[in-house]
């Protein structure tokens, strides 16, 4: 795919096994484009990457939402039990529960808490769905305006057209397209240089505005926007001040305290490389991340020992 990048090489005992295309960009803090590799202007689906979007809408529309509540509405948690704890509060505070949930039954990502579930006899539920934390948001916006709960996750339901309003806006362009997410919600297609802009919009927002409250949950409670010794949560731990949300098929946008964003999206779908990437970026963009350099290349194993890693090409090893 000659319009595509190469954006990470998998090195293993100094042979390069596979490779990463796709496409990236990185834009500075007045919403230039420093970095653009591949087709940064044609449009992805931001899947989980978009939920602070998601997030946002239901903060504007009336569900009340803050701190840890906030940050896993715009989370995508690993449905550890307190994860499902915060979501069955919120629910309750809307007089639901975990029955009123949309996403489909699914078991925990937090192998932990898998285990655990499986030693018990218990099987898949709503509330362990890395989704649940935004479902119970939107049940609790529909709730607040009194809007029809059952049909809470058809695109021209009044919680997704705000949704999809607040992405325009944020993003500075029209939905490209329309799709239907893994968890049943609507999905609003960006451009990669739109889905920056968006994240960068968050965080460069007035200090208790909406879109900043955004932010600042995601980043004071980064627990809740993944779990335990998630990427999302562990990059944000270590780059203080950054915002981080992953989503699926390779998707990935980072945002710094500086007002620099990143987006990502590994045209393969595989997610193994993207903080890699993202990373790379940042730095070519003059951003201090050193403090993150853990996440700067991911360890190949042979044998159960490193032998090689998984790097952005201008940092190949070999």
């Amino acid at each position: 795919m000659p319009e595509l990048a190469l954006l990470a090489e998998v090195v293993r005992s100094g042979f390069v096994e596979s490779v990463h295309y796709g496409s990236a960009v990185g834009l500075d803090p007045s919403g230039r484009p420093e970095v653009a590799l591949g087709r940064v202007d044609a449009p992805v689906l931001p899947r989980s990457s978009g939920k602070p979007f998601q997030a946002l809408a239901c903060l504007v529309a009336g569900a009340a939402l803050s701190g840890p509540s906030l940050a896993i509405a715009a989370g995508s948690h690993t449905g550890e039990d307190f994860h499902v704890r915060l979501v069955g509060e919120l629910l309750a505070d809307y007089g639901l529960d975990f029955g009123a949930l949309g996403c489909p039954a699914s078991w925990p990502e937090d192998e932990a808490t898998l285990h655990a579930l499986i030693r018990q006899g218990q099987g898949v539920s709503r509330e362990r769905m890395n989704c649940s934390g935004k479902h119970a948001a939107m049940l609790a916006a529909a709730v607040a305006n009194e809007w029809d709960v059952d049909s809470y996750l058809a695109a021209e339901h009044p919680v997704q057209r705000k949704v999809r309003s607040i992405t325009e806006d944020l993003a500075g362009e029209k939905v490209a397209h329309v799709a239907v997410d893994g968890c049943g919600a609507p999905v609003f297609g960006l451009s990669l240089t739109g889905l920056a802009r968006a994240v960068q919009a968050l965080v460069l927002a007035a200090p208790g505005s909406a879109p900043r409250q955004v932010a600042d949950a995601m980043r004071e409670h980064p627990e809740y926007v993944g779990g335990t010794g998630h990427q999302n949560t562990e990059l944000m731990r270590a780059l203080p001040g950054s915002l981080a949300k992953g989503g699926a098929e390779g998707v990935l946008v980072v945002a710094t305290d500086s007002g620099h964003s990143v987006a990502v999206k590994v045209i393969d779908g595989s997610p193994r490389a993207t903080t890699v990437i993202a990373l790379s970026v940042l730095r070519e963009m003059g951003c201090e991340v050193s403090s993150a350099a853990a996440f700067e290349s991911v360890a190949v194993l042979g044998g159960g020992a490193p032998v090689g890693r998984i790097v952005t090409p201008s940092r190949n090893p070999r």
